[in-house]
């Protein structure tokens, strides 16, 4: 019958709305600005709270933090009811990144984050009339908006009506995906209409309503979800999830603070429905948590304890790959693991990189050697011209390593399958998912995709309804994706286990080039110096301390290293190193960087005088892998040569930066000390320079312009001018 969809949407409209029974406005709502992490702080702050009256006041940003207080008196009319709590503002932008969010402190216990997509929280599934509920809202305004309203009501919700409509809902949210023609759509179709038949809506919440309402309930459970339920003919194997940007259109300080909020919403959900299972990398994020809010962090030890919250990821932060140097990405893989491994025991083998602006070739041997066996990304998917014709693979690295890749194929809500671009932020929502198996492109060899859903940057990650969603699909209706619940790690397990010997898995050698984001080797070019001059000095640092050990039983500075190195790899994730955060993320890292070439430099001189010891040779250090014969900087000493143990001599030149000397055979990761040769006469130069325009040697004359371009260049030997009529030399040009 034609219109059947929409007279069933029509229904699932009137059901959410018959849902919420009543609506008590919180009305006692103080306030004061104020940037404090628990109900204490801003009981201790010297600021007094003010009334907050929602009908007439405004609180404003942007960034800015306000805290708000009310004391809530159950009413008898929600004595024995659910209560739950509704917090809005007048913003309904998509982006959370961006727009207000809150954390919820119930009776002083942090209990979970508002934001456009959490909204309600329940505080209980039956209020006892009289009770005292004491609310705090931990209130940051965001970066886009300057003014807002805030309501506050208390609310009862009817679960029976709630789970109709859920019942209604998901299926009906397939059908965008099914031909008009397709018999199972054609069926459930039929279910659904059927169901609404059963309801007699003219007098909502009488008794004849209520009624209705379990015939409803009681014939779709059976004639949908069991009868027609079963069927796994194609899986989606869902894992929750937030990406958190450690940085980009906020600072590193407000990552603590989304952290805390989205943890918290986590758990919360984790408490009402037992089979939400959840996954979250980057230890750095776990350290923010433990920091700020060791309540939460407790709950959440106990959850990964539980099997339900997944540690995964390898690195410690999801960093940059173009930039970072091996030596860095190694050391990615080395503090990550080791945190999950002392923090909960697990053995990290995936790495998890969903957002990363491209991927080095030399990944899968680090991968190898870590200990990582898996990888994942979808970032390829934003490729300006060239579609990576896989999703599932080997990925083979330049030294023949290789790594078990899968990526990612979620689409977007109503998103067309011919569209590359594909999310880490999925919804699990029947469209989605059904659109994701659509653009997977090895069907031939799997049946089964991952979906990472939920929310991030602040979004709280999955949301009730998605919850819901998964309930209802986890049934394996017949024509729809069955859903399960499980994590990354089983799902890569058990995905290699079924296709690694199938002649058709693909194999991708080489660079995963990204074809976007190409200001990364560009952009904020003194962030990227400091990035590299601070790997350097660190793996100089290193180096030094293990020498001095061993010479002058020095004690290796292991501590201070690791606070060092975990400066750098925070400063290597993936949206500060290639230059695409807001400028205030930069102006932490300069001054990070310059404190830590203080701390590091004093500690490396210390052992530079260790080796070197007492005198007054010239000890010359090379850190790198292999010998080298290479020129050394020597600053302002004055000597006309340096003699090796063999009695070399090495001259030493005078320019205008200091002394400079060419020496062979400094061995690979060690040094040798030389013997200054003093000066003696005058020695005479065959170089001739005439201001800052002609240079003479022996062989060429040159001359340069004020720009320092060679206007010519004459060749002595074979008396001719090198340089064409009209044209200079020396002329750099730079591209991108």
């Amino acid at each position: 019958m034609e219109y059947i969809d929409k007279r069933i949407g029509v229904i699932c409209d009137q059901l959410k709305k018959l849902s919420v029974v009543q609506r008590i406005p919180v009305e006692n709502l103080m306030y004061k600005k104020g940037n404090y992490i628990h109900p204490e702080d801003a009981d201790a702050a010297s600021e007094s709270f003010e009334p907050f009256d929602s009908k007439t006041m405004h609180w404003y940003g942007p960034d800015e933090h306000y805290w708000f207080r009310a004391d809530f008196t159950v009413p008898e009319k929600l004595n024995n009811k659910p209560m739950w709590m509704h917090v809005k503002t007048q913003i309904e932008d998509w982006d959370d990144a961006k727009n207000p969010q809150f954390l919820l402190f119930v009776n002083n216990a942090a209990t979970q984050g508002i934001d456009m997509h959490h909204r309600e929280v329940l505080l209980t599934e039956s209020a006892k009339a009289n009770d005292t509920y004491r609310l705090d809202l931990q209130s940051y305004t965001g970066i886009l908006h300057s003014e807002f309203n805030l309501f506050v009501e208390m609310l009862e919700i009817d679960p029976k009506i709630r789970q109709l409509y859920y019942d209604l809902k998901v299926p009906l949210e397939a059908f965008p995906r099914m031909d008009k023609e397709d018999r199972n759509r054609m069926e459930i179709e039929a279910i659904l209409n059927n169901t609404i038949n059963y309801l007699d809506l003219r007098n909502p919440y009488s008794k004849e309503f209520y009624d209705s309402l379990e015939k409803a309930l009681a014939y779709i459970k059976k004639a949908l979800y069991e009868d027609k339920a079963g069927y796994s003919d194609v899986i989606a194997t869902c894992i929750g999830h937030t990406h958190i940007d450690v940085a980009w259109w906020w600072t590193v300080e407000q990552t603590r603070e989304k952290v805390g909020r989205s943890f918290a919403t986590v758990l919360k959900l984790m408490d009402e429905y037992p089979n939400y299972k959840f996954m979250s990398s980057q230890p750095q994020l776990y350290y923010f948590l433990k920091e700020r809010y060791p309540e939460l962090y407790a709950r959440l030890k106990e959850r990964v304890k539980e099997g339900r919250w997944e540690p995964e990821g390898g690195m410690w932060v999801e960093a940059d790959c173009n930039l970072t140097s091996g030596e860095s990405l190694v050391r990615q893989f080395i503090h990550g693991k080791r945190f999950f491994k002392e923090e909960f025991g697990v053995d990290n083998r995936i790495l998890w990189l969903p957002d990363v602006f491209g991927y080095s070739g030399a990944l899968p041997q680090i991968m190898k050697k870590s200990g990582i066996d898996y990888f994942m990304t979808t970032k390829l998917s934003w490729n300006q011209i060239n579609k990576v014709p896989y999703d599932t693979l080997q990925w083979k690295g330049i030294d023949g390593s290789e790594v078990f890749t899968h990526f990612i194929s979620t689409l977007g809500v109503g998103q067309d399958t011919k569209n590359f671009f594909t999310t880490y932020n999925g919804m699990l929502h029947p469209d989605a998912i059904m659109g994701g198996w659509m653009r997977y492109q090895n069907k031939d060899i799997n049946n089964d995709i991952l979906i990472s859903y939920g929310y991030g940057d602040g979004g709280g990650g999955p949301t009730r309804e998605m919850l819901e969603t998964s309930k209802r699909m986890e049934k394996g209706v017949q024509g729809i994706p069955k859903v399960r619940q499980e994590f990354a790690g089983t799902y890569f397990r058990e995905l290699e286990q079924r296709v690694k010997d199938h002649k058709r898995l693909p194999v991708w050698e080489g660079e995963f080039y990204f074809e976007y984001h190409r200001g990364t080797y560009t952009s904020m070019a003194r962030n990227k110096r400091s990035n590299r001059k601070s790997e350097l000095l660190l793996m100089d640092l290193e180096l030094l301390s293990v020498l001095a050990g061993n010479k002058a039983k020095i004690a290796y500075p292991a501590k201070e290293l690791e606070k060092l190195w975990k400066k750098v790899l925070i400063n290597q994730f993936h949206d500060i190193l290639p230059g695409s955060s807001i400028h205030e993320v930069y102006e932490v890292t300069k001054k990070e960087y310059s404190e830590l070439k203080e701390e590091a430099t004093a500690l490396l001189q210390e052992r530079l005088d260790a080796v070197a010891g007492s005198g007054n040779g010239i000890t010359v250090y090379n850190t790198l892998g292999f010998d080298r014969d290479d020129i050394v900087s020597l600053g302002d000493v004055k000597a006309a040569g340096l003699k090796d143990e063999e009695g070399g001599i090495y001259p030493v030149q005078q320019t205008k930066e200091g002394a400079i000397a060419y020496v062979k055979g400094i061995p690979s990761k060690g040094y040798r000390t030389y013997e200054i040769v003093e000066a003696g006469a005058k020695e005479e130069t065959p170089f001739t320079l005439k201001g800052d325009t002609s240079l003479e040697t022996p062989f060429y004359k040159i001359t340069l312009d004020e720009n320092g371009l060679f206007t010519s260049i004459y060749d002595k030997e074979n008396d001719r001018e090198v340089l064409q009529a009209g044209k200079r030399a020396n002329l750099l040009r730079m591209y991108e």
